[in-house]
């Protein structure tokens, strides 16, 4: 994509499964743009040291001149970010909204949705592929597969450029498949 093309979407949306590269291949996206906002999705899980860990091989991987905006709440950080972000990720949107009930959840999604089509400047996202595995034994890990599936189809229909990543290897699905109607 060409990251100053006014005529296409401005969205580059990346998927993938754990340790995939999905969030490499989004700084390497980011790189290619100026000033930057890093909006990383998360709680702080101050107690989990694995979780710190990698956070911190995060913040070591970004470029300093980045602004970084640490959140759990992306509604309120893209009405404030006006000017390009790369969304670290998506699944952070979906957990701060596991407790809601599915008519609020609806609600968030469009919410989101309509942040996003708005936005003039690059958005890169990052989301994780869940769900090609086990069954979650407990309602709210189903509730959450069910919602970041959900969510990321919504998210890849008005995104200019999708992405897939395996392995260590990046998949542009835009180039290879088609939208299964709906």
């Amino acid at each position: 994509m060409d990251l100053d093309d006014n005529n296409c979407s401005k969205i580059i949306f990346i998927t993938g499964g754990t340790k995939s590269g999905k969030s490499e291949f989004a700084e390497y996206f980011g790189r290619k743009v100026n000033n930057l906002t890093y909006i990383a999705l998360s709680e702080p899980r101050t107690e989990d040291i694995s979780w710190q860990k990698k956070i911190l091989l995060h913040r070591k991987r970004r470029p300093k001149e980045w602004k970084l905006v640490e959140t759990n709440n992306l509604i309120n950080a893209l009405k404030i970010e006006n000017g390009p972000v790369l969304i670290d990720s998506i699944g952070g949107f979906v957990m701060e909204s596991i407790n809601k009930i599915d008519d609020e959840w609806i609600e968030k999604i469009y919410l989101l949705l309509d942040l996003l089509k708005k936005r003039i400047k690059t958005t890169i996202i990052v989301g994780e592929q869940v769900g090609w595995s086990l069954v979650s034994e407990y309602e709210v890990g189903n509730i959450y597969i069910e919602r970041i599936g959900e969510l990321q189809k919504k998210i890849s229909k008005i995104s200019g450029e999708n992405w897939l990543t395996l392995n260590g290897r990046a998949i542009k699905l835009d180039n290879i498949s088609f939208e299964i109607p709906s």
